[in-house]
C-alpha cells in the first residue's frame, strides 16, 4: 500500500493500518490526496448499516442517527473534537496566538459544545429526511466524499499553516492546486452517474448543487480561519470534515432544484 495512502487511512479513521514507512511532506500531500478516497472506504460499512437499519426499523430518524454514531466511531471522534476546538477558538475573539491556544486547550467551552450538538444534529434529521425521501443512500455516499475533498481542498499552496507544527504544518501547501477541482467534478459526474442508474434524474441537479454549496460553504470557513487564526491546523481539517458533512445532506434533504 503507497505510503500516502497508509497515512490517509491512519489519521482519517480507526482502521488497523500500518503507519508510512516515511512521514514527510511528499507523503502528506499524497495523503490528503487520498482523503476523497477515505470518505468512498467509510462510505462503504455506513451505507450497509444504514440499509440495514432502514430495513429493519418503521422510521428513518434512529437508522440515521446510529450511523451518524457509527460514523464517529470509524474516525475515533477526531473530526468532531477538531469541530469543538474550531468553534471555540474562533468564538474567542483574541489574537491568533491566544485562539490557538484556546483550541489547544482540553476543556470543550460552550459554543463549541453546542456547535457539536447542533452540526450532529442536522446531520442526523438531515440523512433521516434523504432517507424518508428514498435518497439516504446518495445523500450518505456523496457526504462522506465531499468532506473529506475539503480536506483536500484546504492543503493547497493558497492556504497556509497557521502554526510550524502539527498536522496542519505537515500537510498545508501539499497538494497541487488542480487536484482538488479535478476531484470535485468526478465527484460530481460520479454521484450523479449513481443516480441516473438508480432512476433518480430529478435528483440529479441537487446532487450536483450539494457539491457546489458544500465546497463554497468549506471554502468560506477556510478563509475565516486563515483571517482569526493565521492558517489551518488538524482542528480545522475536522471542522471542515463535519460541516461540509451537514451542508451536503442539507440540500440533498431539501432536494432544492426537483
Amino acid at each position: 500500500m503507497p505510503d500516502g495512502l497508509r497515512l490517509a487511512l491512519t489519521t482519517l479513521t480507526v482502521l488497523p493500518v500500518r503507519g508510512p514507512r516515511a512521514l514527510d511532506r511528499r507523503t502528506a500531500g499524497a495523503a490528503m490526496t487520498w482523503a476523497p478516497l477515505v470518505g468512498l472506504l467509510l462510505a462503504l460499512p455506513a451505507v450497509a448499516v444504514l440499509l440495514g437499519l432502514q430495513a429493519l426499523s418503521s422510521g428513518e430518524l434512529l437508522p440515521a442517527v446510529l450511523v451518524t454514531a457509527l460514523l464517529a466511531l470509524l474516525t475515533r471522534g477526531l473530526h468532531l473534537d477538531g469541530l469543538v476546538d474550531t468553534v471555540d477558538g474562533l468564538a474567542s475573539y483574541r489574537s491568533p496566538e491566544q485562539a490557538r491556544a484556546v483550541m489547544k486547550s482540553p476543556g470543550a467551552g460552550a459554543l463549541g459544545a453546542a456547535a457539536l450538538v447542533l452540526v450532529l444534529g442536522v446531520q442526523a434529521a438531515a440523512l433521516a429526511q434523504a432517507g424518508a425521501d428514498g435518497h439516504g443512500t446518495l445523500a450518505l455516499l456523496l457526504a462522506l466524499v465531499v468532506s473529506r475533498l475539503a480536506v483536500t481542498a484546504a492543503c493547497t499552496p493558497a492556504t497556509p499553516a497557521a502554526s510550524t507544527g502539527g498536522l496542519g504544518a505537515l500537510v498545508a501547501g501539499t497538494v497541487r492546486p488542480w487536484v482538488p477541482p479535478l476531484l470535485a467534478v468526478v465527484a460530481g459526474a460520479g454521484v450523479a452517474g449513481l443516480a441516473l442508474l438508480a432512476d433518480e434524474r430529478g435528483l440529479v441537479a441537487s446532487l450536483v448543487l450539494a457539491v457546489v454549496l458544500a465546497l463554497g460553504g468549506a471554502a468560506l470557513l477556510r478563509r475565516h480561519a486563515v483571517h482569526r487564526l493565521g492558517g489551518v491546523t488538524g482542528d480545522v481539517l475536522g471542522a471542515l470534515v463535519e460541516v461540509t458533512t451537514a451542508v451536503v445532506l442539507v440540500v440533498v434533504a431539501l432536494d432544492p432544484l426537483a
